[in-house]
C-alpha cells in the first residue's frame, strides 16, 4: 500500500453501531423476564378435571337437582344462562371439593368459575415450589387485593395448601360477606380474614400492616374501563353462549366466565368494584406494579391476572420502571382460552431463596 493510500485510510470514517442489533440485546440492567406456557388443560393439581359429576354434587347439595338437566347427547349438565343453578353449581363445588359448606353471596355480586379461578391458586403454588421444593405450604402468608363476596381464592388456598390469606377490597358489603364465609366454615375459620380497603386509589398502603409479611399477592383486577363496556362485554359473553348452544344444542358448560341472566343489566354479573374502573385494567395494573415498590420489603411475590394480552408487556415496562428483580409470565390454557398471570418481585433469586429457606421443611 502507497504511503496516499495509507492517509487515505486513516482517515476513512468508522463503521456506526448497528442499533437494531443493540435493541435485540438490552442492557444487563434490564429487568429478566420469564414466560411460561401452560400445558393444555387444568392444572395437574386441580380438582376440577374432565366433565361435572353431577351425581357426586347432587348428593352434596340435593338442592341442586331439579335445575340438573340432560344435553343432547344424553349427559348431565345443567343452564349456564340461568344464574340461579350456576350459583348452587358453585355451593356444590365447594361443598364436595373444599369442604365449605357455608357459602352464599348478595344478589347481583360476582359468582366466579371455579375451576379457573383454582387454577390461579395452584400455579401460583407452583411459582413458590419451583423456587423452594421443600416448601411447607402451611406457612405461606398470602394476600387477596380485590377478594369480593365470593371469597374464592382464599378458600382454594387456605383448603388445597393451608395457606393463611388475608382479603381486601374496596367495598364494605364484600369484605362482610367475605368474612362471614370464613367464620362459618371450620376449614377457614382462622385461616382467612378480610380487611375493608378505605381508600379506592390504594392498594397495599392500609392494608399490610408495620411488621406483616408476605409471601404472594393475588388480585384479579377489573378488566373493563366503564360501565358501558362492561356491558358490552356481557352482551358478547351472551351472544357467544347463545351460539354455542345453537352450535351444540344446548348451553355449554363454560367453565371460565362469570355468570350472567339473560339480560344484560350486569344484574348478577358483579358490582363496579369487580368489572370496572376508570382506566381500566391497563392504569389498574399499572398503578399496583407502582405502590408495590412501596413493599418490596414486606412482600416476596407479587402476583395478578391480566385479561389482555397486550397489558403484559405494558405491565413489566412499568415493572421494570419501579425497580422490580424478576418478572414471570405465566400462561394458564383451558380449552380455546388462554388466560394469564404476572408475578414479580422486588428481590434478586438468592435474597428469595433465603426468604424461603426459613418456610422450608
Amino acid at each position: 500500500m502507497s504511503d496516499k493510500e495509507k492517509a487515505q485510510a486513516k482517515r476513512k470514517p468508522r463503521a456506526k453501531p448497528n442499533k437494531a442489533k443493540a435493541a435485540k440485546n438490552p442492557s444487563p440492567s434490564s429487568m429478566p423476564v420469564i414466560k411460561i406456557s401452560g400445558n393444555a388443560g387444568l392444572h395437574k393439581r386441580n380438582v376440577h378435571q374432565g366433565r361435572y359429576d353431577f351425581f357426586r354434587l347432587v348428593k352434596a347439595l340435593p338442592e341442586l337437582a331439579k335445575y340438573v338437566t340432560k344435553n343432547p347427547n344424553g349427559e348431565a349438565t345443567i343452564r349456564f344462562d340461568d344464574p340461579v343453578a350456576v350459583k348452587l353449581l358453585n355451593k356444590a363445588l365447594l361443598a364436595e371439593h373444599y369442604s365449605v359448606t357455608q357459602w352464599d353471596i348478595p344478589e347481583g355480586y360476582l359468582c366466579p368459575p371455579i375451576p379457573g379461578r383454582a387454577d390461579y391458586i395452584h400455579r401460583v403454588a407452583e411459582l413458590l415450589t419451583n423456587e423452594a421444593p421443600r416448601l411447607n405450604h402451611k406457612l405461606v402468608r398470602a394476600l387477596d387485593i380485590g377478594v369480593g363476596a365470593n371469597c374464592i381464592y382464599p378458600i382454594v388456598g387456605a383448603t388445597q395448601y393451608g395457606w393463611s390469606y388475608i382479603g381486601s377490597d374496596v367495598d364494605a358489603d364484600s369484605v362482610n360477606n367475605a368474612n362471614h364465609i370464613a367464620q362459618a366454615n371450620s376449614v377457614l375459620n382462622g385461616q382467612v380474614e378480610c380487611r375493608l380497603q378505605d381508600n379506592s386509589q390504594h392498594f397495599f398502603k392500609g392494608i399490610i400492616k408495620p411488621g406483616e409479611f408476605y409471601d404472594v399477592t393475588t388480585c384479579n383486577p377489573p378488566f373493563h374501563a366503564s360501565l358501558q363496556e362492561a356491558q358490552q362485554g356481557t352482551e358478547r359473553k351472551l351472544s357467544n353462549l347463545n351460539a354455542h348452544k345453537a352450535k351444540r344444542g344446548q348451553l355449554g358448560v363454560d367453565r371460565t366466565a362469570p355468570a350472567k341472566t339473560t339480560s344484560t343489566t350486569l344484574n348478577f354479573g358483579g358490582q363496579k368494584a369487580e368489572l370496572w374502573c376508570p382506566g381500566g385494567e391497563a392504569t389498574f395494573v399499572k398503578n399496583m406494579a407502582l405502590e408495590s415498590r412501596e413493599f418490596a420489603e414486606q412482600v416476596l411475590w407479587f402476583t395478578t391476572l391480566l385479561s389482555k394480552k397486550d397489558n403484559v408487556r405494558w405491565l413489566c415496562k412499568n415493572l421494570e420502571k419501579a425497580g422490580a428483580k424478576q418478572a414471570v409470565v405465566v400462561e394458564m390454557s383451558q380449552g380455546q382460552k388462554i388466560s394469564r398471570f404476572v408475578a414479580w418481585s422486588f428481590k434478586d433469586k438468592a435474597q428469595r431463596a433465603k426468604w424461603l429457606s426459613l418456610k422450608s421443611k
